[in-house]
């Protein structure tokens, strides 16, 4: 998203001179879609982003990406996250309902206390939780608890940032409370790829190249590239600027080398912020929460079998976060689908004890992923809004970073990549038109 929204802002500004590089034969970064199900039976199903969060309040700010799904005619569908939800646990049924709105006071209340504005550092969730006298005692309480937290910010409470819940459902500030879900059988990328058609052409692209190495100066800079088509050296690539829009996780790994190595406050802000590993697991409300006697424990469900998404499908998908998606992205990768099948099919049987085996399981894998390592970034308690500017800020004048990750007010969002990746293409094309505005070095 970032990449292609920087490229349609050059573009916008006269500014034709450029390439995008991508290392996947198709534009869409984490928005990928799979096809699902057996012969006769199959539906187009999300490894990646399913939802646009947030989309107008009134006459206000409109989410980009909404409009942008609007402009492509996105096929979506308005989706009831906190309202239309069955609650279950280990014995079966259980309506814990008034349990799971007292969650939903508390997150607001924590929310309120890390705005106070009276500490000169940042509370965990965990942390603020305690300061207000708030401690889960049941497994029900857990479940309503890692709703509110783990499932959103992809981390346990006692790493997740109080500080750290961004901008996106705020009308004031934001955009609204909506959720929209993607059912388009061409995948929520076509966005992102419809719109790069209508300024890109052939020989502004580089598919299929992943980055191995970036060295910079004050002159300008240069991109190595391997060809992942056939494992073979790519391309050498020099520029006066280059914009950078890896994954977090990616800055974080050591799959791209910098030379010489990015400064210390870069790589302290790189290193500060979470990248978060959500997974998904596609297998007569929307939502079910399930609360097992372990945290974390295949909590959330959603049915897709329903009007407007896909009826008739039998499909439905679980969310596992955190520390539970980091021990299923552990195991043996021959063993995974069979060992979390089994515990799957456990945990529905509660639930639903005449559930039929599936007849289809698919597993993404984000953190595993060298092209991604992780699902999303967000916010650790450590983590502070200078911290935010330095990942964005460019290095030597030339070189110039953009993604999700560097949002300080909708990090972890699409909206978020759109935004930056527009931000820096702006500040990128002023530097070109006009070297008295470029950053120093």
């Amino acid at each position: 998203m970032a990449g292609v929204i920087a490229a349609r802002t050059l573009h916008e500004q006269g500014i034709d001179d450029f390439v995008i590089v991508e290392a996947k034969g198709i534009f869409g970064g984490r928005m990928s879609r799979r096809q699902f199900g057996v012969n006769g039976s199959s539906y187009v199903v999300e490894k990646g982003p399913n939802w646009i969060h947030g989309t107008q309040t009134g006459s206000g700010p409109a989410n980009p990406v909404w409009l942008l799904a609007q402009k492509h005619n996105l096929s979506m569908v308005e989706s009831n996250l906190f309202t239309n939800i069955t609650f279950f646990d280990y014995n079966g049924p259980n309506d814990y309902s008034k349990t799971f709105n007292a969650s939903l006071t508390a997150f607001d209340n924590a929310r309120v206390l890390a705005a106070m504005g009276t500490k000169q550092t940042d509370l965990d969730l965990r942390s603020a939780y305690n300061y207000m006298g708030v401690a889960p005692k049941t497994p029900q309480e857990e479940a309503c608890e890692w709703y509110q937290i783990d499932y959103d910010a992809s981390q346990t409470s006692s790493l997740a940032s109080a500080w750290n819940y961004n901008y996106t459902f705020d009308p004031d500030v934001g955009y609204s409370d909506v959720d929209m879900l993607s059912v388009d059988p061409r995948g929520m990328a076509c966005i992102v790829q419809a719109e790069a058609a209508t300024f890109l052409n052939t020989s502004q692209v580089l598919f299929n190249q992943a980055v191995t190495s970036i060295q910079y100066n004050q002159s300008g800079v240069t991109v190595q590239t391997r060809n992942l088509t056939n494992n073979t050296s790519g391309y050498t690539l020099t520029a006066d600027h280059v914009l950078v829009t890896f994954s977090v996780g990616v800055l974080q790994g050591t799959d791209v080398t910098f030379e010489p190595a990015l400064p210390d406050w870069k790589r302290e802000a790189i290193s500060n912020i979470e990248m978060a590993t959500g997974e998904k697991f596609w297998f007569d409300s929307e939502i079910a929460l399930y609360a097992d006697q372990q945290k974390g424990k295949y909590p959330v469900w959603q049915s897709l079998d329903h009007p407007g998404i896909f009826p008739g499908s039998g499909i439905i998908f679980v969310t596992v976060t955190g520390d539970y998606a980091n021990y299923l992205e552990q195991l043996n990768s021959n063993k995974t689908t069979t060992q979390v099948q089994q515990e799957v099919m456990e945990v529905l049987r509660r639930m639903y004890p005449n559930a039929p085996d599936p007849i289809a399981i698919f597993m993404p894998f984000w953190g595993k992923d060298p092209l991604f390592r992780g699902s999303y970034s967000n916010w650790g308690a450590s983590f502070v809004p200078q911290h935010s500017y330095n990942l964005s800020a460019p290095v030597d004048g030339h070189l110039w970073f953009a993604g999700e990750g560097t949002s300080l007010r909708y990090f972890g969002f699409l909206h978020g990549a759109y935004l930056e990746g527009q931000k820096a293409a702006t500040n990128i094309a002023a530097c070109i038109n006009n070297p008295a505005r470029c950053p120093s070095t």
